[in-house]
Formats: C-alpha cells, sequence, structure tokens
C-alpha cells in the first residue's frame, strides 16, 4: 500500500462481468469482431457501480440489487458495445441475465486519491 494518506469511502462496489454468452453475442453481431477477443479480455474493462454504504451487504444481496435492475444494466452493457438496438437480444431476461453475467461485490472502497470526489450527470 502507497505511503501516503488514504481512507475507505463510504460506499460499496458491484461490478457486473460478462460470462462466455456476452461474448459469443458480441462475435457473432459485430462486423468486424476485435481479432483474438477473448473472455479474459472483454472482462478486463467494465462498469463499476457504487452503492451507499449498507444498501448491500453480501454477494447474495448484490445478485438481488442486479437482479432487481437487470433491464436497465442489460441495456447499458449492450449500448456499450453497438448503439443500433436492432442488434440486441429482443427478449432479455432475469435469466439471460444471470447466463450472461456474473455479480461481483466489494464492501471496502479504499481511496488513495487527494483530489475530490467529482459527479457527472448523464441524463
Amino acid at each position: 500500500m502507497p505511503t501516503t494518506d488514504h481512507a475507505t469511502i463510504n460506499r460499496n462496489l458491484i461490478i457486473l462481468l460478462p460470462k462466455q454468452p456476452a461474448l459469443d453475442w458480441i462475435m457473432q453481431v459485430d462486423p468486424h469482431p476485435v481479432e483474438g477477443l477473448n473472455l479474459d479480455e472483454l472482462r478486463q474493462e467494465q462498469e463499476v457501480y457504487l452503492l451507499s454504504e449498507g444498501s448491500v451487504s453480501t454477494r447474495e444481496q448484490a445478485e438481488q440489487w442486479a437482479l432487481k435492475r437487470f433491464n436497465a444494466l442489460f441495456t447499458s452493457f449492450l449500448n456499450s458495445w453497438f448503439t443500433d438496438e436492432a442488434l440486441w437480444p429482443k427478449h432479455r431476461t432475469r435469466k439471460m441475465f444471470q447466463d450472461w453475467f456474473e455479480v461481483q461485490y466489494h464492501s471496502t472502497i479504499w481511496d488513495l486519491s487527494t483530489d475530490p470526489l467529482e459527479h457527472e450527470d448523464w441524463d
């Protein structure tokens, strides 16, 4: 750990990691697929969701949190790959979401920066 000042922040973290069906979809619909794209590479850079401390406190609760929001989370992932909704799977279900994503939960977030936190609205 660096020798700079550090502290935890009052947030929990959820990451959705794509599984093989997500990669299969990308490779199937992409007219110019990334050569050699594999699951490890796909899982390297994913969106991170910070939640209020205490809103979830276990991996199981994190999975339930994600399942309640599966449509919005699924849409965000699909849109990050292709903005043409005609390429998206038509009938997305909770079961499909579970087949496509692994939910990771982290309860401790270290803030090693002295920069202030900033928020940017995406509306």
